[in-house]
């Protein structure tokens, strides 16, 4: 496994708290999409030496993760003309806290988990841990609905990671059909989001329980 893996991790994982903790959605959309283009060089790199099939999977992540979907969530903050993340179901500096309780839970749970030995001592398996759980914290924990996208990103970049783990055995075609699965469900959520401010002219999840039968 190539050296540049854990410091690429680390940066993950800075990343899952700048998302914690940020109110801007503009600042939480770059994050993401940072975090998944992070991802794609991971691909790469946990494969040591250059070869066809990861430099594309790799490619085609940057692409998806890194660029395609923050264009689209982008378009999707400039449609819905709101910069801010207010009044959280729970506050910024609790998610922080929340956040790094996770990350150290995380850490302290691969420990004690039967790895390869490839893996032992290496971040990937707690930053999978810790990228779902912030994923989920953030996707749980956030009124608008575009912040809940980004949380639902995170969430599914610490699944990518663990699927990193298994690249030895894992087939190109499955990787990429993650991919094409998450690139089908923004579709969907964008529709979804689009819709709403269309009708409501607010992404504010916590006015859906106004609505009457």
């Amino acid at each position: 496994m190539s050296s540049v893996v854990d410091p690429l991790l680390v940066l993950g994982l800075m990343l899952n708290f700048l998302l914690c903790g940020t109110s801007r959605l503009r600042t939480a959309i770059n994050a993401s999409g940072l975090q998944g283009a992070l991802l794609g060089l991971l691909t790469i790199a946990v494969h040591g030496a250059p070869a066809t099939r990861p430099i594309v999977v790799g490619v085609f992540a940057i692409a998806i993760k890194g660029l395609l979907i923050p264009g689209m969530l982008h378009r999707a903050l400039r449609d819905a003309a709101i910069r801010r993340e207010v009044e959280p179901f729970v506050s910024f500096v609790t998610s922080l806290v929340l956040g790094a309780i996770a990350t150290g839970a995380a850490v302290l749970f691969a420990d004690h988990l039967p790895l390869a030995p490839q893996h032992k001592g290496s971040l990937i398996v707690p930053a999978s841990l810790a990228t779902v759980l912030v994923g989920f914290l953030i996707l749980t924990t956030r009124r608008k609905a575009i912040t809940q996208v980004v949380g639902y990103l995170v969430l599914e970049n610490g699944i990518f990671i663990m699927g990193l783990t298994l690249h030895d055995a894992m087939p190109s075609f499955v990787e990429v059909g993650v991919l094409l699965d998450l690139l089908v469900g923004i579709f969907v959520i964008g529709i979804v989001i689009n819709h709403i401010n269309r009708e409501f002219a607010s992404l504010d999840v916590a006015r859906l329980d106004t609505l009457k039968e």
